[in-house]
């Protein structure tokens, strides 16, 4: 890297190159569907073992092949992104909560469950909130909120920098309003990683929820 680049400046240039390489995805993913929705693993011969001729096989191989090797450069730039994020978090205090809630919402782990859940052990954290309320059919729902769920980050608000003001939520709430907010959730022995998209429903609000201090910041 050239000198003098920050590192807010690095992480816009990988989000860059992050965009570039799933169009190229999606490209390639275009032609899989145009031949019959063939995937990247549907069959390439008919039933008695003879090549399809409803579809352009040569075509299909060659698709498949881009793929594999974009998903293996998306997965090192995903890598890259992590380390950038966590170096930007290290140097500020959300003086700039959009870029960096548009870096903590990229979708790090392929194996993300359909729900929009990623199960991992429980590290040691501190709530920053607590939901006491989750609205039917609302935002906060979609995302899989629970009432009794405590959130330990949400987006570029976590326990190192939260200071005890709802209005820091807020500000990430507008900030992002239909957008990918990634939230960090303690439920249970459970941490898990959700995805809230902040936008206009049929209730009150942006969210559908209502989260409150914990207890022990509420003693204080």
């Amino acid at each position: 890297m050239a000198a003098g680049i920050t590192t807010k400046e690095r992480l816009e240039r990988l989000m860059a190159a992050k965009a570039q390489l799933e169009a190229q995805i999606s490209k390639h993913g275009q032609i899989l569907a145009a031949n019959d929705n063939v995937g990247m693993s549907g069959p390439l011969v008919d039933l008695e073992g003879f090549p399809r001729n409803d579809i352009d096989i040569y075509q299909v191989r060659q698709a498949r092949q881009s793929i594999i090797c974009l998903q293996n450069d998306h997965k090192e730039l995903m890598d890259q992104i992590q380390a950038q994020l966590n170096l930007y978090h290290s140097e500020i205090a959300t003086t700039d909560p959009e870029l960096v809630n548009r870096a903590s919402a990229l979708d790090l782990d392929s194996d993300r469950t359909a729900g929009g859940a990623n199960i991992t052990n429980l590290a040691p954290a501190r709530a920053i909130v607590v939901v006491n309320l989750v609205s039917p059919n609302s935002p906060a729902e979609d995302a899989g909120l629970c009432v009794g769920d405590a959130i330990l980050r949400f987006g570029s608000v976590n326990s190192d920098n939260f200071k005890g003001d709802l209005g820091q939520i807020g500000e990430v709430v507008r900030n992002m309003q239909n957008q990918n907010v990634q939230l960090k959730v303690k439920r249970g022995e459970q941490q898990l990683d959700l995805i809230l998209v902040p936008k206009t429903w049929s209730g009150r609000g942006l969210l559908g929820c209502n989260i409150v201090l914990p207890p022990e910041a509420m003693e204080h």
